[in-house]
């Protein structure tokens, strides 16, 4: 065989070469990579106590001129401190956000607003507190201060006590240990209905922790309730072997 005839032979006996080595690569990396998981989920719940409470507190005055207003709005005030003294609580435990004073013959429509009602002065309060029950009777019976002629007004973002659950990170250690286990036990029950076992962790997705209501009432807004539950949810998928 001359050189020149050599030469395409050898090509081809290269490219033969390159593509075995190539061939048996893949079949180690499809081989590697031909192993078995399972996914599963494990959960863990808690139900626990809000420990800090918000109540706001909001109440008008009107009069005829800005002093009257403001008189009337002062009585209002003396008395909301009143009862929430009587209900156990003290000055450090609210204060004053806001004072609006609306002046009706400003308004866009002021030849219709009679004088004796011109000046309308809002107040609004809060009330903190981690005594969340004492918070919690005060919000129920806030209504006792008609009888005292303050004019109480509210809409559905401040009418009644909020409740937060504020220590998450006391419960974390011990909640994502119980949801690891029953992922674990989720697991090992698939494994054994598949005739494997339970390898090493391949992935880990610790999920969220959620602060819910304890119960679902629809319409009701879940910071409404002093109790609470806690849950995370975290999704682990295991090697299994033979």
């Amino acid at each position: 065989m001359n050189a020149r005839a050599a030469i395409p032979a050898a090509l081809i006996i290269a490219a033969g070469l390159a593509l075995a080595g190539w061939l048996a690569g893949q079949g180690l990396v499809e081989s590697r990579l031909g192993h078995r998981t399972v996914t599963v989920k494990g959960f863990s719940e808690r139900l626990v106590k809000a420990d800090i409470g918000f109540l706001p507190v909001r109440f008008n005055a009107i009069g005829p001129d800005l002093a009257t207003a403001r008189g009337l709005l002062k009585a209002s005030e003396d008395a909301v401190f009143r009862y929430l003294q009587g209900k156990g609580f003290t000055p450090e435990n609210w204060e004053v956000t806001n004072v609006r004073v609306e002046d009706r013959l400003a308004a866009y429509n002021a030849s219709s607003a009679q004088r004796p009602n011109r000046f309308v002065l809002t107040e609004d309060l809060i009330v903190r507190s981690t005594n969340v029950e004492k918070l919690s009777d005060a919000s129920r019976n806030i209504s006792d201060l008609i009888r005292d002629g303050v004019v109480l007004t509210s809409d559905q973002y401040n009418s009644g006590a909020s409740f937060v659950f504020t220590k998450l990170n006391d419960l974390k250690p011990e909640m994502l240990t119980e949801a690891t286990k029953r992922a674990r036990e989720a697991a090992e029950q698939f494994a054994r209905e598949s005739g494997a076992k339970v390898g090493a962790i391949f992935s880990a997705n610790q999920g969220l922790f959620t602060i819910g209501p304890a119960i679902q009432i629809p319409n009701e807004r879940s910071e409404k309730q002093l109790e609470k539950k806690v849950r995370v949810v975290t999704t682990i998928t295991y090697f299994l072997t033979r």
